[in-house]
């Protein structure tokens, strides 16, 4: 063997692979003996190899447990559990402490059916190592069959291939799931049945069609940021579950564009998102003389335009959270002037009055603005405006589940369903209030 060419193929394995050179000089250990079991090996025994780097020698081994006569079953206990199963009764259950459960005494070992392959009597034992104790495991030297080395050879490169693939994928699998949370760059690479595929470095995420904004289009070739959701485990290699719908991806973009967020001086409290339709953002200053707002717009609005962009033109309102519970909502249902906030601490319900002119832009289109108002900050809203009280029409403001940043957010089926509901009475409340304003236009004109 050219020792030189298969260290070198060995260390580019594990460069590419991203896999250390232990587990690949283990993983041409199981390869070469399980090649010699299945070609020369007995049934029953336990066939390990010890492959040297530096000489390109390969020795095998029958390795056995050495046991003492307390270790191993009688005659009389082995003819008695036979008899059992011939009779078809259940196998007799051990005591817990026979058992291997948590009470069972250091050197207790449940007894087993000696097998000369597997097992080794002490006094055997020491007879070829002195000084070896009851429950280690001896290794007996086997003699390499002259054919071994072509018939090994097939055989062992295919479980190298197979073990080497395996550690890739933990390997990948072990980096991404320190990732999770996190935003990263990818190429979409194909489009499967509503399910966009993206490359996004050593492995392929998927991005599914729930976890897609509405109206967004994909073509391969195409790069995007993504939120790197859940990373679990497949046979076929970790599944990387992305988003761009989550509310931790706006997080995390302001994250990326804002650096008096990255360093700690503002904190994003709460995040009520509609993805690909207006995002609500509370944040707070961690440090005197930071404006939060100011520090999230950027001069001329550059670094709240930036992920505007990202997020293919998704309207966001950056809001300054206040530990005042009436500030607070008041500053949530902006872009709309809000004259007054009586809020009931028990119910957790807030009154909202508003110049009449500002109700319709206070509720918002099919009452996005309140809802989303009503779900960053906890309480159910009521929105008044004049004499008309949207609330009473209405019917209480339902008030989803605050998607506090570093928690996952569910998507429930009853919780959208909820959503719609409220939306279509939102927007025939909102059609009322507008039927019962008067029409001062064909007054106006009578009057000419």
């Amino acid at each position: 063997m050219d020792t030189q060419s298969f260290n070198s193929a060995i260390d580019q394995i594990c460069e590419e692979k991203g896999i250390s050179k232990e587990k690949v000089i283990e993983t041409i250990e199981m390869a070469i003996a399980a090649a010699y079991k299945k070609d020369f090996g007995k049934k029953g025994q336990n066939i390990r190899a010890k492959f040297d780097l530096v000489s390109g020698r390969a020795d095998i081994f029958q390795v056995k447990q050495v046991l003492d006569e307390s270790m191993i079953k009688s005659d009389e206990e082995i003819a008695a559990e036979e008899e059992a199963i011939a009779k078809g009764e259940p196998r007799p259950i051990a005591p817990r402490h026979q058992r291997g459960e948590a009470i069972l005494p250091e050197n207790e070992e449940k007894k087993v059916r000696f097998n000369a392959e597997k097992h080794i009597m002490i006094d055997e034992a020491k007879k070829e190592k002195k000084g070896i104790k009851v429950g280690e495991e001896l290794w007996s030297p086997l003699e390499s069959k002259g054919d071994f080395g072509r018939i090994a050879a097939q055989t062992a490169k295919q479980v190298i291939i197979q073990r080497i693939r395996e550690a890739e994928r933990e390997a990948v699998f072990g980096e991404y799931k320190t990732k999770e949370g996190e935003v990263v760059s990818g190429v979409v690479q194909r489009v499967e049945r509503g399910a966009v595929f993206i490359d996004i470095g050593k492995t392929v995420g998927i991005l599914f069609p729930e976890e897609q904004i509405v109206g967004e289009f994909y073509r391969p070739g195409q790069r995007t940021r993504v939120l790197i959701l859940e990373v679990q485990k497949d046979v076929k290699g970790p599944g990387i579950i992305l988003s761009r719908t989550h509310a931790k991806m706006v997080a995390k973009l302001f994250e990326l564009e804002v650096p008096e967020i990255a360093s700690g001086a503002v904190e994003i409290k709460f995040i009520a998102r509609e993805a690909g339709s207006r995002t609500k953002i509370a944040v707070a200053a961690k440090e005197e003389k930071v404006d939060p707002i100011g520090s999230c717009v950027g001069q001329k609005g550059t670094r709240v335009q930036a992920i505007i962009n990202e997020l293919g033109g998704e309207k966001i309102d950056i809001i300054e959270w206040s530990a005042d519970a009436a500030k607070f909502i008041a500053h949530a249902l902006a872009p709309a002037k809000v004259l007054n906030v009586a809020v009931d601490e028990n119910n957790r319900m807030a009154s909202v009055e508003v110049p009449e002119d500002q109700l319709s832009l206070a509720i918002g289109k099919r009452g996005q603005n309140v809802r989303l108002a009503a779900k960053l900050t906890g309480w159910k809203i009521d929105v008044v405006g004049g004499e008309k009280t949207i609330g009473k029409e209405l019917g209480e403001a339902a008030v989803a589940e605050e998607e506090k940043i570093g928690e996952p957010v569910e998507h429930k089926a009853a919780e959208e369903a909820g959503d719609k509901k409220e939306e279509d009475k939102l927007a025939d409340g909102e059609k009322k209030v507008k039927e019962k304003k008067p029409k001062k236009t064909k007054s106006k004109k009578k009057g000419e």
